[in-house]
């Protein structure tokens, strides 16, 4: 059996990789910043390796013996001073480079869907600076490209419960978001297969008034939905983008560009959103 490595363990993927990986037999060395985190998970891990993925020394002989890398590792709201190139950038590729030095056969990154679109974005850039380093290294990789997940629909569920949900636009544009746990056996299948990019969404495709709807009834709130011009959208940004920091501004253009773009790809797994918000109460 291949022994993979993962990378970003605790977070909301890393977490449904985890259970994926137990629940098919492989053996495992999780990577974790804190792995006290990593145990009140009670994921069936054999190894844990400590380290600060953003300092390459703490990273030494972490690929040893390891057959398959997996990494999700990435920020939406930049902390600890570390910026999007600090972490969805070098921090991967210092784990890219360390499985070059192993011989690792596989690396499998979860990156994200429809990045092409959105390559003015700063999160995106230093995503796709990676991706770029990755498939010149020669080393035989895959990228998971997910919609969006489960999770990132659970600002909807927070405007329902005030009463009332902001969209902007018509509304109209379309996602399939999809559960950690679909997403997770999708990444786990590609330890396998030999697919360079797979395209992942959910099993259902929604516009953004629908699920804006969907959360109104799930806390029996009356439908009760705004939509916002589009020229209010490119006001905001306007100044975000001039008059706050990147760490401000960052979250805040991705969250209204992907609001305002279609995000449907290939169906995989069963989990519905309305599950997942009934299940978030």
């Amino acid at each position: 059996m291949k022994k993979i490595l993962i990378a970003g363990a605790t977070g909301y993927l890393g977490s449904h990789i985890l259970n994926e990986l137990e629940r098919r037999k492989y053996t495992v060395r999780a990577m974790v910043r804190n792995a006290e985190k990593l145990k009140k998970l009670n994921a069936g891990v054999d190894e844990i390796f400590e380290a600060e993925i953003t300092k390459p020394l703490s990273l030494v002989n972490c690929c040893n013996g390891i057959d398959t890398v997996i990494t999700s590792v990435g920020i939406t709201r930049q902390k600890d001073g570390l910026t999007y190139m600090d972490v969805d950038y070098q921090a991967n590729l210092n784990l890219l480079n360390e499985a070059l030095k192993s011989g690792v056969k596989r690396f499998i990154y979860v990156y994200i869907f429809n990045a092409d679109k959105m390559a003015h974005l700063k999160i995106i850039q230093a995503k796709q600076k990676f991706v770029q380093a990755l498939k010149s290294s020669g080393i035989n990789y895959c990228l998971i490209n997910p919609t969006g997940f489960f999770s990132d629909m659970h600002e909807f569920l927070d405007m329902a419960k005030k009463g009332k949900v902001y969209l902007f636009g018509k509304g109209d544009c379309k996602i399939n978001p999809i559960d950690g746990g679909d997403l997770a056996k999708v990444c786990v299948n590609a330890i396998e297969n030999e697919e360079h990019e797979i395209n992942a969404g959910g099993p259902e495709i929604l516009t953004y008034t629908q699920i804006a709807a969907t959360a109104l009834k799930i806390v029996n709130k009356r439908e009760k939905i705004m939509y916002i011009p589009l020229w209010v959208k490119k006001i905001i940004l306007f100044f975000i983008r001039n008059f706050s920091s990147i760490r401000f501004y960052g979250p805040i253009e991705f969250l209204l560009t992907v609001l305002t773009t279609n995000m449907v790809a290939p169906q995989y797994g069963n989990h519905t959103l309305e599950s997942y918000f009934k299940n978030s109460l």
